[in-house]
C-alpha cells in the first residue's frame, strides 16, 4: 500500500509535541510492516541542510530520507514558513496561519502528482492539514490521479481545532456553499478541524477510550455532534512508543542500567536521583515523579488542592516541567515550606526526565482528560509504578495490575489513591511484583501499525 503522511511536525524536524512523535515513529513501523511511506511536511527555519542531508525536488519542495527509504517531503515558502516558531509567537497564533495551512494542504496534494506518488492512503493529523481531505473532495475531485486515493484523519487533542473568522474562508479558495452547518461553518467561524471530520473517510484519535469520551458534551468541544453523524467511521488507537529511546537497558542519561530480567539495578538510579535534587536519601521512603506541562488539564487543579496534605506524608516528589503561572507560584510555595519532600524544576530538561522514569517509584499523572499520554506508557517500561485518574489513554493502559488508578476526579480521590500506593510500596513482594508485570507491558509501534494498517485497508473499501 502506498501511504502519504502529511503533517505539521514530525520527529526529528520539527516538534511541539506528541503529533510529531506519531508522525516520526509511525512511518518506521510501516515500512517495517512492508508498506510504501512517504511524509510530507512544511519546512520551517529549524530544517537546516546539513544536518539532514536534504535535496532539492524543484523550487519550493526538496526531501530528506528517514529509515530504510522514506522520504520526506519539504513543502518550501520562506514567507510562510521561515519562522522562529512553528505555529505562533509570545503574542499567541500567527494571524495567517490559515494562509499558511491552506498553501501546506495544496501544495501537498499537488506534489503527489509532481513525484508521482499515487497514494492509496493520505494520512493527515490534526487541524493543520485537515484541508488535504477538503480539498481531495472538491477542488481535485475530478482529477483522474487522485480518484482512488482515500484519507484518514488523525485527532491528537480535539480542543485545538483551527477556529478562524468568518471573513477569512475565501482565502481558502472554496466555494461559499461549504460555510454552512453541514460544511465548514462553526458558530460563525471557520473550523478546519471540523472540515477534516466531515471529508475524511475515516477518523481516529489515539487511544480507544477518548474516541469514545469526545463523542459526550464534555470533551467533544462542541464536535460531539459531527462525530455522532460519523460515529461508524470513528476509531481509537493507541499511539506506541519508540523504546529505541525509552529504554532502561541502554539508556544513556541513567547512572544504572537495568532490565525486566534483572531490575536490582534500579535502587541505585533512585538514589542517583534523590542526590541529584538534593533530596535526602531515604530508600525507604517513596519517591513520587511527575513530568509534564503544569497546566489543568494535566490535574494541577485537585494537585494544588492536595498538596499540603501530600507533602505531610512520608513521601518524595521531582517535579518537572513548565505550564501556567498560578501552578508555578503554588509549587515555589511549597518547595519553601517543604524543601525535603518536593524538589521542582520548572524547564524543560531531557537528561531529568530520564532520570525522573528510572529513578522514581510511583509517577503520578492525574490528567483530567488525555488523548493518549506517553508518561505512563515510558514510567511502565522502567519500573515505575503510574498512578493515574481513569480517562483516555490512562484508562486504556493502566489498570490494577500495572499501577493505582482512581475514577473519580477529586483532590480527596487523588490522595486517597496515594496512599493506597504508599501502602503497596512497603510491601516488598508485593512491590517486586508490580515492578515485573510493570515492565513486562509493550506499547511498541509494531502493533500500532497494524491496526493502522487495518484501518487504510477499511478507507480504501469507502
Amino acid at each position: 500500500m502506498k501511504i502519504a503522511i502529511c503533517a505539521s511536525e514530525v520527529v526529528p524536524f520539527a516538534k511541539t509535541g506528541g503529533l510529531a512523535d506519531v508522525a516520526g515513529a509511525l512511518p518506521f513501523a510501516l515500512e517495517d510492516a512492508g508498506q510504501d511511506v512517504i511524509i510530507i511536511m512544511p519546512k520551517y527555519k529549524s530544517i537546516q541542510e546539513p544536518k539532514f542531508k536534504i535535496s532539492k525536488v524543484r523550487q519550493g519542495a526538496s526531501y530528506s530520507t528517514i529509515g530504510k527509504d522514506i522520504k520526506v517531503y519539504f513543502i518550501e515558502n520562506e514567507a510562510y514558513f521561515n519562522r522562529d516558531s512553528l505555529y505562533g509567537d509570545k503574542n499567541g497564533d500567527y494571524p495567517d496561519n490559515l494562509s499558511r495551512f491552506s498553501f501546506f494542504s495544496r501544495t501537498a496534494l499537488d506534489l503527489l502528482k509532481e513525484i508521482n506518488f499515487k497514494a492509496d492512503i493520505i494520512h493527515v493529523h490534526d487541524w493543520q492539514s485537515c484541508l488535504v481531505p477538503v480539498y481531495l473532495k472538491t477542488l481535485y475531485k475530478d482529477e483522474p490521479f487522485y480518484k482512488k486515493m482515500r484519507t484518514v484523519l488523525t485527532i491528537h487533542n480535539i480542543g485545538y481545532q483551527g477556529l478562524f473568522n468568518r471573513e477569512e474562508f475565501p482565502k481558502l479558495g472554496l466555494d461559499w456553499g461549504l460555510f454552512n452547518m453541514e460544511g465548514l461553518e462553526f458558530y460563525g467561524k471557520v473550523n478546519i478541524l471540523k472540515g477534516g471530520m466531515i471529508f475524511s473517510d475515516i477518523i481516529n484519535t489515539v487511544s480507544e477510550a477518548y474516541s469514545r469520551e469526545i463523542q459526550g458534551k464534555e470533551f467533544g468541544y462542541g464536535l460531539e455532534g459531527v462525530l455522532a453523524k460519523r460515529k461508524d467511521d470513528l476509531f481509537g488507537i493507541l499511539n506506541g512508543l519508540d523504546y529505541t529511546i525509552w529504554n532502561p537497558q541502554d539508556d544513556k542519561f541513567i547512572l544504572e542500567n537495568f532490565s525486566s530480567a534483572d531490575p536490582a539495578d534500579k535502587h541505585k538510579d533512585k538514589t542517583d536521583l534523590q542526590a541529584f535534587c538534593k533530596l535526602p536519601l531515604k530508600k525507604e521512603v517513596p519517591l513520587f515523579g511527575i513530568v509534564s506541562r503544569l497546566a489543568e488539564q494535566k490535574g494541577l487543579d485537585i494537585l494544588s488542592e492536595a498538596m499540603e496534605e501530600i507533602c505531610n506524608m512520608d513521601i518524595q516528589l521531582v517535579i518537572l516541567g513548565t505550564g501556567d503561572l498560578k501552578y508555578h507560584l503554588i509549587l515555589e510555595e511549597m518547595v519553601k515550606i517543604y524543601p525535603k519532600v518536593i524538589s521542582l524544576h520548572l524547564k524543560f530538561d531531557d537528561t531529568l526526565a530520564h532520570k525522573i522514569y528510572a529513578g522514581s517509584d510511583i509517577f503520578l499523572m492525574p490528567s483530567k482528560y488525555e488523548p493518549c499520554g506517553l508518561g505512563q506508557m515510558i514510567s511502565l517500561r522502567y519500573g515505575t509504578i503510574p498512578l493515574v485518574f481513569k480517562t483516555g489513554g490512562l484508562a486504556d493502559t493502566i489498570n490494577e495490575k500495572n499501577g493505582f488508578i482512581f475514577d473519580k476526579y477529586a483532590s480527596r480521590d487523588l490522595v486517597d489513591t496515594i496512599k493506597k500506593s504508599i501502602k503497596a510500596f512497603k510491601d516488598k513482594k508485593k512491590w517486586k511484583n508490580l515492578i515485573s508485570v510493570a515492565m513486562k507491558c509493550n506499547f511498541s509501534w509494531s502493533a500500532s501499525a497494524k491496526r493502522y494498517i487495518q484501518l487504510y485497508e477499511k478507507a480504501k473499501k469507502k
